[in-house]
């Protein structure tokens, strides 16, 4: 007979309490030996006499093999060890002023070079291409990590003296918004009198295709970031762009020739990389990422697409879930991994919402996405404004913040990356219900936008199909805007509805006077041929 095990209390923490449920299931099967059981669950006694041991949580898959062996229901069980994993997290998270050397979905910051390891080669060449080009452009994939790379590696590099010693006058760093041409414009002003030249990052180019609508001032943004080519202009850009949106380039003659010979492809990270993107941030925090955890998660993300904001926010979920100092199996385990880590958090986050909550989190992130036209679905800079984020709306948009599903840039709000549009299947479902409804709403937002920076103008609003269309998809049975709709929005949309009935009138009475005229015509027309029949009459009869 084996060694009597040492008695447990449940009542002493999550991971004991599991612990005792095991024992106690293993009773119900008629008590079989440690060795009995590993002949049916595919691990050996030893491993599966830990799991009920109560001095650490075992994995799922032990724990579901033990279960399993035991003839326990493994779906019941399976909640009841996420149950314990999360209370486990609970009791062992960090403070919460605690800084994580991780940022997740978010891009890594300007202060944030010494958690941002894994590009050296990359900031090297980014620093010769600015020396060497006055324009010059950054591509990559979406989640390849370009904006990190400009905020956390080359920006801090350039304020360090950039290259041989020659440092810039002024970094700044932008992205083109709805209408760069006039937002952007200071920001490609050359620094004052300081010696050198200044420095523009413009991060996200793509949002010149996906924001700006009028080519006219697309093109204008362009030829003034084209400008800094003058040898005398004292400006050096460097735009990082999509690679999916690189052949919107080649629409503009004179963008497409400048980056012909002038432009950086960020390369997918080695192994050796993402290990150090793993290992040293956390060494940085004076943390340990067990061994197996990093070859789990280089086992899903090397050689993926868009694989680094995954990972990034993987990580977070560990070090939220971090036992002491180690970044353990068993929380990489309970948040589903790489592709699990995401949608658990965004999950996780969604469940806690009310009815009200629920509705309004769901309209606040739609309005947060530009559905492709073409291509892949992509994430839209909202004004605070826009969102209306007071009441519900804005306790949603705190509890999404302090996830860091979002994020804020001044008075800006933003999907925290574009990963989570693919990897949150909720999400990716309501684009998918709504895609035509959204399409329609994007253009019903920019057609407002340009109403409103037209004055009001009444030859700016929305007539025929785009009416008709705009009625069926924003408008109650009583023809009033949809609440969804912002003020500016629900303004325009009133604003079309009553110049078309105004339109309308219009032309009822212009087809009234018609008719009135026509038949005073008639009548005239009538009489003077009366007239006429009497006077040959009475000519022709005297």
């Amino acid at each position: 007979m084996g060694r009597r095990e040492k008695e447990l209390d449940p009542a002493q923490g999550p991971v004991q309490r599991l612990a005792h449920e095991l024992r106690l299931l293993r009773e119900e099967a008629g008590g079989p030996s440690y060795r009995e059981l590993a002949v049916t669950a595919g691990y050996s006694a030893p491993t599966l006499s830990e799991a009920a041991a109560g001095r650490r949580l075992p994995s799922l898959p032990v724990t579901l093999a033990y279960v399993r062996a035991c003839g326990g229901d493994e779906s019941d069980w399976e909640r009841r060890w996420h149950e314990a994993a999360a209370d486990t997290a609970r009791a062992t998270a960090p403070p919460d002023d605690a800084r994580s050397p991780y940022r997740g979905l978010a891009r890594y910051g300007t202060a944030d070079r010494e958690l941002f390891f894994g590009r050296g080669p990359e900031v090297e060449r980014l620093l010769r291409l600015t020396a060497e080009h006055r324009f010059a452009a950054l591509v990559g994939a979406s989640g390849s990590g370009k904006s990190s790379l400009l905020r956390a590696g080359l920006v801090p590099a350039l304020r360090e003296g950039g290259v041989a010693g020659v440092r810039p006058a002024a970094v700044r760093i932008c992205t083109p918004g709805p209408d760069p041409a006039r937002e952007r414009r200071d920001v490609l002003a050359p620094a004052g009198d300081a010696p050198g030249d200044t420095v523009v990052l413009v991060d996200q180019f793509e949002e010149a295709f996906t924001l700006c609508r009028d080519p006219g001032r697309r093109r204008e943004f362009i030829e003034m970031l084209l400008a800094a080519r003058e040898p005398d202009s004292r400006l050096r850009v460097l735009i990082a762009v999509r690679a999916d949106f690189f052949g919107h380039c080649a629409d503009h003659r004179e963008l497409a020739a400048a980056l012909d010979d002038a432009h950086v492809l960020v390369p997918g990270m080695s192994v050796e990389r993402l290990r150090e993107a793993i290992v040293r941030p956390a060494a940085a925090a004076g943390l340990v990422v067990e061994r197996a955890v990093t070859d789990r998660i280089l086992a899903e993300v090397a050689d993926e697409p868009g694989g680094l904001p995954l990972m990034s926010h993987t990580l977070l979920e560990l070090w939220r879930r971090s036992s002491g100092k180690r970044l353990t199996l068993t929380a990489y385990e309970a948040v589903g991994g790489v592709r699990g880590a995401v949608a658990h958090t965004a999950e996780e986050v969604f469940g806690r919402f009310g009815a009200a909550e629920a509705d309004a989190a769901r309209a606040l992130l739609l309005r947060l996405i530009s559905p492709g036209e073409g291509g892949p679905d992509t994430r839209r800079p909202v004004p605070l404004s826009e969102l209306r984020a007071t009441g519900a709306a804005g306790q949603v948009l705190e509890r999404l913040v302090t996830a860091r599903l979002l994020t804020l840039d001044g008075d800006r709000a933003e999907l925290a990356h574009e990963a989570l549009i693919t990897a949150w299947p909720r999400l990716r479902g309501w684009v998918e219900e709504e895609r035509d409804r959204l399409r329609l709403h994007r253009r019903l937002t920019e057609a407002a936008r340009v109403w409103e920076s037209l004055d009001r103008d009444p030859g700016a609003l929305y007539r025929g199909v785009l009416l008709r269309a705009a009625r069926e998809e924003f408008c109650t049975a009583e023809g009033l805007p949809v609440t969804q709709l912002t003020a500016s929005e629900s303004a325009f949309v009133a604003a079309s509805l009553a110049e078309e009935e105004r339109v309308a009138r219009e032309a009822a009475r212009s087809e009234r006077r018609v008719r009135l005229l026509t038949l005073l015509l008639v009548v005239v027309v009538a009489s003077a041929l009366t007239a006429w029949v009497v006077w040959f009459v009475n000519r022709e009869h005297p």
